[in-house]
Protein backbone atom coordinates (compact mmCIF):
# COMPACT_ATOMS: atom_id res chain seq x y z
CA UNK A 1 0.00 0.00 0.00
CA UNK A 2 1.36 3.49 -0.76
CA UNK A 3 1.94 5.38 2.01
CA UNK A 4 0.14 9.09 1.39
CA UNK A 5 0.98 12.18 2.87
CA UNK A 6 -0.78 13.37 6.48
CA UNK A 7 -3.46 15.90 5.34
CA UNK A 8 -2.58 19.95 5.88
CA UNK A 9 -5.64 21.40 3.93
CA UNK A 10 -8.94 21.23 4.71
CA UNK A 11 -11.58 20.66 1.95
CA UNK A 12 -11.90 24.44 1.76
CA UNK A 13 -8.61 25.19 1.26
CA UNK A 14 -8.11 22.86 -1.78
CA UNK A 15 -11.52 24.16 -3.17
CA UNK A 16 -9.72 27.67 -3.22
CA UNK A 17 -7.20 26.69 -5.07
CA UNK A 18 -9.74 26.52 -7.98
CA UNK A 19 -9.96 29.55 -8.73
CA UNK A 20 -11.21 29.98 -12.47
CA UNK A 21 -13.78 28.04 -14.18
CA UNK A 22 -11.00 25.65 -15.87
CA UNK A 23 -9.39 25.01 -12.35
CA UNK A 24 -12.30 23.92 -10.57
CA UNK A 25 -13.40 21.61 -13.97
CA UNK A 26 -10.15 20.08 -12.98
CA UNK A 27 -10.72 19.60 -9.49
CA UNK A 28 -14.01 18.41 -9.57
CA UNK A 29 -12.84 15.33 -12.00
CA UNK A 30 -9.99 14.72 -9.62
CA UNK A 31 -12.59 14.41 -6.81
CA UNK A 32 -15.07 12.25 -9.42
CA UNK A 33 -12.11 10.43 -10.15
CA UNK A 34 -11.07 9.67 -6.60
CA UNK A 35 -14.77 8.76 -5.06
CA UNK A 36 -15.17 6.70 -7.89
CA UNK A 37 -11.99 4.29 -7.13
CA UNK A 38 -12.71 4.41 -3.64
CA UNK A 39 -16.00 2.77 -4.27
CA UNK A 40 -14.53 0.51 -6.85
CA UNK A 41 -11.43 -0.75 -5.15
CA UNK A 42 -11.83 -0.02 -1.59
CA UNK A 43 -9.97 3.27 -0.10
CA UNK A 44 -7.25 1.91 1.63
CA UNK A 45 -6.18 -0.11 -2.16
CA UNK A 46 -6.72 3.16 -4.40
CA UNK A 47 -3.30 5.36 -4.67
CA UNK A 48 -3.24 8.90 -5.57
CA UNK A 49 -0.99 7.46 -9.11
CA UNK A 50 -4.08 5.47 -9.54
CA UNK A 51 -6.70 8.94 -8.67
CA UNK A 52 -4.38 11.09 -11.18
CA UNK A 53 -4.24 7.79 -13.87
CA UNK A 54 -8.15 7.88 -13.48
CA UNK A 55 -8.91 11.74 -14.01
CA UNK A 56 -6.19 11.84 -16.91
CA UNK A 57 -4.03 14.25 -14.88
CA UNK A 58 -0.49 14.14 -14.02
CA UNK A 59 0.06 12.84 -10.24
CA UNK A 60 1.44 16.80 -9.54
CA UNK A 61 -1.82 17.75 -10.70
CA UNK A 62 -3.77 15.42 -8.44
CA UNK A 63 -1.16 16.76 -5.33
CA UNK A 64 -1.83 20.21 -6.03
CA UNK A 65 -5.82 19.90 -5.02
CA UNK A 66 -6.14 17.39 -2.66
CA UNK A 67 -2.70 17.04 -0.62
CA UNK A 68 -3.50 13.49 0.21
CA UNK A 69 -6.15 10.54 0.51
CA UNK A 70 -7.53 12.02 3.36
CA UNK A 71 -7.90 15.17 1.49
CA UNK A 72 -10.76 13.37 -0.56
CA UNK A 73 -12.38 11.85 2.36
CA UNK A 74 -12.63 15.37 4.17
CA UNK A 75 -14.24 16.83 1.01
CA UNK A 76 -16.93 14.20 0.86
CA UNK A 77 -17.56 14.41 4.58
CA UNK A 78 -17.83 18.65 3.97
CA UNK A 79 -20.05 18.02 0.67
CA UNK A 80 -22.15 15.65 2.26
CA UNK A 81 -23.15 17.82 5.32
CA UNK A 82 -23.31 20.76 2.62
CA UNK A 83 -25.57 18.79 0.35
CA UNK A 84 -28.30 17.79 3.36
CA UNK A 85 -28.17 21.48 4.97
CA UNK A 86 -31.13 23.03 2.97
CA UNK A 87 -32.77 19.96 2.45
CA UNK A 88 -32.79 19.04 6.31
CA UNK A 89 -33.92 22.43 7.43
CA UNK A 90 -37.24 22.47 5.02
CA UNK A 91 -37.80 18.74 6.23
CA UNK A 92 -37.86 19.70 10.07
CA UNK A 93 -40.53 22.71 8.62
CA UNK A 94 -43.09 20.02 7.95
CA UNK A 95 -43.45 18.95 11.11
CA UNK A 96 -43.76 19.69 15.03
CA UNK A 97 -42.93 16.57 16.71
CA UNK A 98 -39.34 16.07 18.00
CA UNK A 99 -40.03 12.67 17.08
CA UNK A 100 -40.73 13.50 13.37
CA UNK A 101 -38.19 16.22 13.37
CA UNK A 102 -35.04 14.15 13.87
CA UNK A 103 -36.53 10.98 11.88
CA UNK A 104 -36.06 13.56 8.83
CA UNK A 105 -32.65 14.44 9.94
CA UNK A 106 -31.78 10.94 9.66
CA UNK A 107 -33.64 9.81 6.31
CA UNK A 108 -31.77 12.64 4.68
CA UNK A 109 -28.35 11.08 5.66
CA UNK A 110 -29.70 8.00 4.63
CA UNK A 111 -30.40 9.12 1.23
CA UNK A 112 -27.55 11.08 0.67
CA UNK A 113 -25.04 8.17 1.16
CA UNK A 114 -26.88 5.41 0.07
CA UNK A 115 -24.64 5.68 -3.32
CA UNK A 116 -21.43 5.84 -1.56
CA UNK A 117 -22.56 3.05 0.96
CA UNK A 118 -19.38 1.07 0.00
CA UNK A 119 -17.23 3.88 0.50
CA UNK A 120 -18.67 4.63 4.14
CA UNK A 121 -17.87 1.28 5.23
CA UNK A 122 -14.01 1.73 4.71
CA UNK A 123 -14.41 4.96 6.27
CA UNK A 124 -15.91 3.54 9.78
CA UNK A 125 -12.89 1.68 10.34
CA UNK A 126 -11.55 4.85 11.10
CA UNK A 127 -14.14 6.41 13.29
CA UNK A 128 -12.60 4.81 16.78
CA UNK A 129 -9.60 6.57 17.18
CA UNK A 130 -10.08 10.16 17.30
CA UNK A 131 -6.41 11.26 16.49
CA UNK A 132 -7.21 9.51 13.02
CA UNK A 133 -8.13 12.83 10.85
CA UNK A 134 -11.10 10.38 8.97
CA UNK A 135 -12.78 9.80 12.27
CA UNK A 136 -15.81 11.69 13.05
CA UNK A 137 -14.32 12.42 15.83
CA UNK A 138 -11.17 14.14 15.02
CA UNK A 139 -10.35 17.33 15.32
CA UNK A 140 -9.82 17.54 11.30
CA UNK A 141 -14.01 17.09 11.12
CA UNK A 142 -14.26 19.25 13.65
CA UNK A 143 -16.58 22.08 11.63
CA UNK A 144 -18.56 19.20 9.98
CA UNK A 145 -19.67 17.32 13.16
CA UNK A 146 -20.58 20.46 14.51
CA UNK A 147 -23.16 21.35 11.56
CA UNK A 148 -24.20 18.27 12.13
CA UNK A 149 -25.24 18.77 15.92
CA UNK A 150 -26.25 21.90 15.00
CA UNK A 151 -29.23 20.39 12.53
CA UNK A 152 -30.32 17.71 15.62
CA UNK A 153 -30.38 21.09 18.04
CA UNK A 154 -32.54 22.93 16.03
CA UNK A 155 -34.65 19.89 15.18
CA UNK A 156 -34.98 19.86 19.50
CA UNK A 157 -35.26 23.17 20.06
CA UNK A 158 -38.35 23.60 17.39
CA UNK A 159 -39.64 20.18 18.44
CA UNK A 160 -43.17 19.53 20.54
CA UNK A 161 -40.68 17.58 23.88
CA UNK A 162 -39.77 19.86 26.91
CA UNK A 163 -36.26 18.79 27.53
CA UNK A 164 -34.67 19.97 31.32
CA UNK A 165 -31.98 22.38 31.00
CA UNK A 166 -29.54 21.09 31.93
CA UNK A 167 -29.93 17.87 29.46
CA UNK A 168 -30.90 20.38 26.36
CA UNK A 169 -27.43 21.39 26.49
CA UNK A 170 -25.88 18.05 25.77
CA UNK A 171 -28.78 16.04 23.91
CA UNK A 172 -27.86 17.91 20.34
CA UNK A 173 -24.42 15.66 20.66
CA UNK A 174 -26.50 12.36 22.00
CA UNK A 175 -28.66 12.05 19.18
CA UNK A 176 -25.59 13.03 16.93
CA UNK A 177 -23.81 9.98 19.02
CA UNK A 178 -26.95 7.78 18.51
CA UNK A 179 -27.35 9.00 14.66
CA UNK A 180 -23.49 7.81 13.85
CA UNK A 181 -24.77 4.32 15.81
CA UNK A 182 -27.74 4.22 13.47
CA UNK A 183 -25.59 4.81 10.31
CA UNK A 184 -22.77 2.07 11.14
CA UNK A 185 -25.83 -0.32 11.47
CA UNK A 186 -26.84 0.88 8.16
CA UNK A 187 -23.78 -0.13 6.37
CA UNK A 188 -23.52 -3.69 7.34
CA UNK A 189 -27.45 -4.21 7.37
CA UNK A 190 -27.90 -6.77 4.25
CA UNK A 191 -31.47 -6.72 4.56
CA UNK A 192 -33.82 -6.00 1.32
CA UNK A 193 -33.46 -2.16 1.58
CA UNK A 194 -32.42 -1.92 4.72
CA UNK A 195 -35.51 -2.57 6.37
CA UNK A 196 -33.82 -3.77 9.29
CA UNK A 197 -31.99 -0.27 9.96
CA UNK A 198 -35.72 1.39 9.07
CA UNK A 199 -37.44 -0.70 11.95
CA UNK A 200 -34.92 -0.27 14.62
CA UNK A 201 -34.94 3.33 13.42
CA UNK A 202 -38.59 3.64 14.39
CA UNK A 203 -38.61 1.33 17.78
CA UNK A 204 -35.50 3.25 19.02
CA UNK A 205 -36.15 7.06 18.54
CA UNK A 206 -39.67 6.28 19.63
CA UNK A 207 -38.10 4.55 22.35
CA UNK A 208 -35.84 7.74 23.12
CA UNK A 209 -38.02 10.69 22.96
CA UNK A 210 -40.11 8.80 25.37
CA UNK A 211 -37.21 8.82 27.65
CA UNK A 212 -36.70 12.22 27.32
CA UNK A 213 -39.93 13.50 28.36
CA UNK A 214 -39.83 10.94 31.41
CA UNK A 215 -36.44 12.94 32.17
CA UNK A 216 -37.88 15.80 32.79
CA UNK A 217 -39.71 13.87 36.27
CA UNK A 218 -38.42 15.06 39.78
CA UNK A 219 -37.21 11.31 40.16
CA UNK A 220 -35.30 11.10 37.15
CA UNK A 221 -33.01 14.16 38.13
CA UNK A 222 -30.25 11.44 39.58
CA UNK A 223 -30.24 8.77 36.49
CA UNK A 224 -30.20 12.15 34.49
CA UNK A 225 -27.15 13.75 35.85
CA UNK A 226 -25.69 10.47 35.75
CA UNK A 227 -26.15 10.04 32.02
CA UNK A 228 -24.99 13.36 31.49
CA UNK A 229 -21.84 12.54 33.36
CA UNK A 230 -21.02 9.69 30.91
CA UNK A 231 -22.15 12.35 27.92
CA UNK A 232 -19.50 14.22 29.31
CA UNK A 233 -16.52 12.21 29.70
CA UNK A 234 -17.18 10.75 25.84
CA UNK A 235 -17.10 13.95 24.45
CA UNK A 236 -13.88 15.24 26.24
CA UNK A 237 -10.74 14.30 23.62
CA UNK A 238 -8.34 11.87 24.86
Amino acid sequence: MTKTAKPNSTPRASASRASTPRAEDTRRKIYDSALQLFREKGFEQTTMRDIAQKASVALGAAYYYFSSKEAFVLAFYSEMQQSCHEAVLQAMQEHKKMKDRIRSILQKHFELLEPNRKFCDALFRHAPDSQDPLSPFSEETRSIREQAIEHLRLAVEGGDTKVPPDLQKRLPYMLWLYQMALILFWIYDRSPSQQRTHQLTEKSLGLMVTLIRLSTLPLMKPIRRTVLELVETLATPS
